[in-house]
């Protein structure tokens, strides 16, 4: 009977100082004099993240963290990625972050319209291997092949969205899922109509990336694609203003009588028909109004200079309302 007492009394003593010896190991600050990034490659199995906290300095007891991230669910949660280490921290802060999944991430928004150059602008502001091989990856004929894009590159197949995305990823990554995005909106009714109307998606991004870069209202996005689908049918040059600068200049720096005349492939003041491919990211409503025209005969608009514009089925009448829209701006 003593002996029992006494098994009890060691045992009750061996989870106390157990405890005891837990706490203390959870609520030790971490190793570190400065903020520190621990990266976690992806696959790393639990042990191997306690094994690269322990090489770092930043846990004592290995055993101890893998034991208290298995009961507590942290092995399973865990995700790849950098975590940021402050001073402050204790090594139950590190398991709370792994918890959670709190790594480093970046956030990048693409807006409608937006171009290579303004996306590049975007991601290269987030690392150098971004800067280094954007322009490479865009134009990769195996990778545009493996995204299903059959386009000169990427341009006008990165839907125009808010991406959050972890530290390390490659810049293959964020593309492919910034192209997978647009797949899942230019999905496969649309695409299903594209082909009914006897047109490839390629086409209709172009239109559609055009579009988005003449219309400033929602209301009008149906009209200028009638303009075009028009034109198109007519045999004449659709001549798009932002297509006379596209890999030119940018197209903040707007278009100058000059421009016009740029010889590319993409200026449609020289070429007849679309261009070989879109000239900026279109929106779904883009897309839908390249899909849809309006059934009017419009082959011609000018700008209001509201963000409107004034449509004509004729020359003649087209004439008529650039003059008006002068003599309109001349009075007030």
């Amino acid at each position: 009977m003593k002996l029992w007492k006494t098994l009890v009394l060691v045992f009750c003593f061996y989870f106390i100082f157990l405890g005891i010896y837990i706490t203390i190991q959870l609520l030790k600050p971490v190793g570190v004099k400065k903020t520190e990034e621990v990266y976690i490659a992806k696959g790393t199995s639990f042990s191997g993240i306690a094994n690269t906290l322990k090489e770092r300095g930043l846990i004592r007891d290995e055993k101890i963290f893998i034991i208290v991230g298995k009961i507590s669910g942290v092995e399973r949660k865990a995700r790849a990625g950098y975590y940021v280490i402050t001073p402050d921290m204790k090594v139950l802060d590190i398991l709370k972050k792994l918890l959670k999944g709190k790594v480093v991430e970046y956030v990048v928004t693409v807006l409608p319209g937006d171009s290579l150059y303004e996306i590049f602008d975007k991601l290269s502001n987030i690392n150098q291997e971004f800067k280094e091989n954007f322009w490479t990856v865009i134009k990769d004929k195996e990778f545009l092949k493996a995204l299903n894009v059959d386009a000169p590159s990427l341009e006008g197949y990165i839907y125009p969205d808010t991406y959050i995305f972890p530290k390390g990823m490659k810049i293959e990554e964020v593309l492919e899922i910034m192209v997978k995005r647009m797949w899942s909106v230019y999905d496969e009714n649309l695409r299903r109509q594209t082909k009914e109307k006897g047109f490839t998606a390629n086409q209709i991004l172009t239109l559609a990336s055009i579009i988005e870069k003449e219309a400033k209202v929602e209301e009008e996005k149906p009209l200028i694609s009638a303009v075009y689908h028009n034109r198109l049918k007519l045999g004449m040059p659709l001549q798009a203003d932002p297509t006379a600068i596209y890999g030119v200049k940018r197209f903040k720096e707007g278009v100058s009588k000059k421009d016009l005349k740029n010889k590319t492939p993409y200026n449609t003041y020289i070429i007849r028909g679309l261009p070989p491919g879109p000239i900026a990211s279109p929106s779904k409503s883009s897309i839908v109004a390249a899909l849809n025209p309006a059934k009017v005969s419009y082959l011609y608009f000018v700008s209001k200079g509201d963000g409107t514009h004034e449509f004509s089925a004729d020359y003649k009448s087209h004439i008529l309302a650039i003059n008006k829209i002068k003599k309109y701006s001349n009075e007030y």
